[in-house]
């Protein structure tokens, strides 16, 4: 097999790549689980979409190599539709050759045949894909390293032997139309052995009506004297279907009986498997097999012989590659549902950090947008990460957006470096080589640390795992003490992570957290900026601006809305 066997439309023929796994807590923080179960109900499929956006690696080239497969599948549905039938027909031909045998079984010729039609189907699958990925509208790098890989395939010598080589094989098995079978019987008429009289390029077809029921009516009188066939036997097809079955009408015949395979009632009938009763072959069809391969042995062996010198070019080779196109081909179909709704979807662009290592526009949570039937309930934002927007103190009222934003920016990564589209209008990043969240815990899962250990352990798991190139997302991070231990704590955590340089949105109630921005900024290189979800009279705008955290006016403006004053309480004031 000519080039590497290790292609993948993940990533480049030839890179070598380095991934962070996802874990499972920040898969579930981030809504992935959900997204997953949103863009297939087949369990399987979901499982191949979670193993790749699990796996991050912050090369560009990578993300940008998928980004482009993406575009390429998802803007030509009729390629798609195509490769979906071709691969149906590749799986089934593939999971046939997963058909178990006994360590000490040879291939029968029943299975050799299947093997037959697996290579021939091979054949057709590699015209169908070189045809398919020949369309002039493809041009990801992608899908033309793969269409070149195939044309390697196509080309190369020994596939041009292996269609040769088959359809003389194929046409060699096709002239056998039927076999004459030779049962000898025991004193009491059981069959104690079988062998094969001659193999014939024609079928046998019933004798006349009349003449067959006479010799019927007369054949327990008619004993044939010696074993040679005078070439006068007459053929009566074996009915299975009626009483007594197959070993029953062998019961009753004082002779050899000839018999024809074309009507497969042998393979289908499981009566057979009485005539070798105890020698532990629990299949009729598997002890038939064992039977015509001896019978059969020349052509078994040149069947055999043929298909050998091609065990380096089996289909699984491309079957490998259709869950990857799965993966894709799923997401085109779910996106272009989203988009059909009026969600914006779009490309996104991954370059080596920088200066600025990224820049949304446009962008909102995509979890939260497969619970929405229209898109003008989505409230859009902007937002950047440079050297003066390392970390975001988010601060904002309660239910006023700060979780969703934070978990809309990681979707925004984990999407991208998956290599699918992004909900935003724009989106342009250096890719992360990993994302960690610090949601809040289950109980169950803080009762030996208590809730702030159990903090302070994962927290410091996640310091000593992330780096400058890392994702950090905080979720109300050491809030379940008092303010002031808990600010002590954060304040401590936030230096750290700008030392490190760490890409970082810290959504808080603290607001002095995001008031002290500047303070916890100072004599290090990169900068912590306050965040905040604007207020809009008391009522959620769900807004994100830099600015200092309103503070107090939140709790004046919803104080109003719910008529708590002082004033209001106690009716001194104006209501």
């Amino acid at each position: 097999m000519p080039g590497e066997k290790n292609f993948s439309l993940l990533f480049p023929r030839g890179t070598k790549v380095n991934y962070k796994r996802l874990d499972e807590a920040s898969f579930h923080d981030l809504g992935l689980d959900v997204i997953c179960k949103g863009v297939t109900s087949e369990p399987k499929e979901q499982v191949v979409i979670s193993e790749i956006l699990s796996n991050l690696t912050s090369d560009p080239d990578v993300t940008n190599y998928r980004q482009e497969v993406f575009e390429d599948l998802k803007g030509l549905p009729d390629v798609r539709a195509k490769l979906v039938e071709l691969f149906d027909k590749i799986e089934f031909n593939k999971n046939f050759g997963t058909l178990k045998k006994s360590k000490d079984e040879v291939e029968g010729l029943w299975y050799l045949m299947h093997r037959l039609n697996q290579y021939r189907d091979y054949i057709t699958c590699v015209d169908a894909l070189k045809d398919c990925l020949s369309d002039e509208r493809i041009r990801s790098r992608g899908l033309k390293d793969f269409k070149a890989y195939i044309d390697e395939v196509y080309s190369d010598a020994h596939f041009h032997e292996l269609k040769k080589d088959l359809e003389k094989v194929t046409k060699d098995a096709s002239e056998i139309q039927s076999v004459t079978i030779g049962i000898n019987v025991n004193s009491r008429l059981e069959a104690v052995s079988m062998g094969l009289i001659s193999v014939n390029n024609k079928p046998f077809k019933k004798s006349n009506i009349v003449s067959n029921i006479a010799e019927s009516l007369s054949s327990g009188d008619k004993i044939n004297n010696g074993n040679e066939w005078d070439g006068d036997m007459h053929y009566r097809q074996v009915d299975a279907s009626k009483d007594g079955g197959i070993v029953a009408q062998f019961e009753g015949l004082a002779k050899f009986q000839a018999a024809s395979t074309s009507g497969n009632f042998l393979i289908r009938n499981q009566t057979i498997s009485s005539i070798v009763s105890g020698d532990g072959v629990s299949s009729s069809t598997f002890y038939l097999d064992n039977i015509l391969n001896k019978m059969l042995d020349t052509l078994a062996k040149n069947l055999r012989r043929t298909l050998d010198k091609y065990s380096d070019m089996a289909i699984g080779i491309i079957a490998d590659m259709i869950p990857e196109f799965v993966y894709y081909i799923r997401f085109a179909e779910f996106m272009a549902k989203l988009e059909k709704k009026g969600f914006k979807l779009s490309k996104a662009t991954a370059f080596a950090d920088s200066e600025v290592a990224m820049k949304a526009r446009g962008f909102y949570n995509f979890k939260l947008a497969l619970n929405l039937s229209d898109s003008k309930e989505l409230v859009l934002n902007d937002l950047d990460f440079d050297s003066d927007h390392r970390i975001y103190i988010l601060t904002g009222a309660n239910r006023g957006g700060k979780t969703t934003s934070t978990q809309g920016i990681g979707l925004l990564f984990a999407l991208a470096q998956g290599g699918v589209f992004v909900p935003a209008d724009s989106f342009e990043f250096a890719p992360a080589d990993c994302i960690y969240t610090h949601f809040p815990a289950d109980e169950d899962k803080t009762m030996d640390l208590g809730r702030l250990g159990e903090e302070c352990v994962r927290f410091k798991d996640i310091y000593s795992s992330c780096t400058d190139s890392s994702l950090v997302l905080m979720n109300e991070t050491f809030s379940t003490t008092s303010f002031e231990e808990g600010y002590y704590i954060a304040c401590d955590s936030v230096k750290a992570l700008l030392t490190k340089n760490v890409r970082t949105i810290y959504n808080t109630h603290m607001h002095k957290l995001g008031i002290d921005c500047a303070e916890l900024s100072a004599g290090l290189p990169a900068k912590a900026a306050s965040l905040i979800v604007k207020s809009d009279g008391g009522n959620r705008s769900f807004k994100l601006e830099v600015a200092p955290p309103e503070g107090s006016s939140y709790a004046a403006d919803i104080a109003k809305k719910y008529g708590v004053t002082y004033e209001m309480l106690t009716g001194k004031g104006d209501a």
